[in-house]
């Protein structure tokens, strides 16, 4: 049986297993702790958006990261967390070409559902407006480069039934982009492909 331990949440005293994570144990005690790379059964989390980002213990830790023990402090909501995010999604908005209003995924975007928790309207960065090639060779998925923030869900996550990775990061730096091994995907069931794409919190 586990351990039940308890730590502090906003100030909020909270009771919870050892070693379950942060971001579970928060949603399920009311408390939302924002994430666009987190998803609960890719073990080890990922921790690539760091929207997630709290104090624990007075450091700044992703929070998707981090499993709950005992005597646990974690600030969540502070004036300057909150920033922090927001800064990061406005990033993300300005590398990616966002065009919120015509984009067919428009209401089940999970960065646009974070730009207006966080109240972005207009990002404090320069656009980068980058000319993104859309791949429509996969037989069953189109690579819309221009939504992804490279959580890195896919690349994670996706894999053949033999264990081969389907996507993979190419390149390095602002350069850098997910792509698709068009053989590997071509081997996916209908409803792993299904799977893949639900993935996405953009696509």
């Amino acid at each position: 049986m586990a351990k039940e331990i308890h730590l502090t949440i906003d100030g909020q005293q909270i009771t919870a297993e050892e070693g379950r994570n942060l971001v579970d144990v928060a949603k399920e005690n009311n408390i939302f702790i924002p994430s666009l790379c987190y998803f609960s059964h890719i073990d080890p989390p990922l921790g690539t958006c760091r929207t997630c980002t709290c104090k624990v213990n007075g450091k700044y830790q992703p929070a998707c990261t981090e499993k709950v023990k005992e005597g646990m402090e974690v600030e969540v909501n502070t004036s300057e967390l909150v920033d922090m995010r927001k800064a990061l999604v406005e990033m993300m908005f300005s590398e990616g070409n966002h065009f919120c209003p015509a984009c067919e995924k428009s209401g089940q975007c999970d960065l646009q559902h974070m730009g207006y928790e966080l109240g972005v309207s207009v990002s404090r960065f320069p656009h980068l407006f980058k000319d993104r090639v859309i791949d429509y060779h996969p037989s069953r998925m189109i690579m819309e480069h221009n939504r992804c923030i490279k959580c890195k869900r896919c690349v994670e996550e996706v894999h053949t039934d033999d264990g081969k990775k389907v996507f993979t990061y190419q390149n390095r730096g602002n350069e850098t982009f997910v792509g698709i091994d068009y053989d590997e995907e071509a081997r996916l069931t209908e409803d792993q492909a299904i799977a893949a794409m639900e993935l996405c919190p953009t696509g």
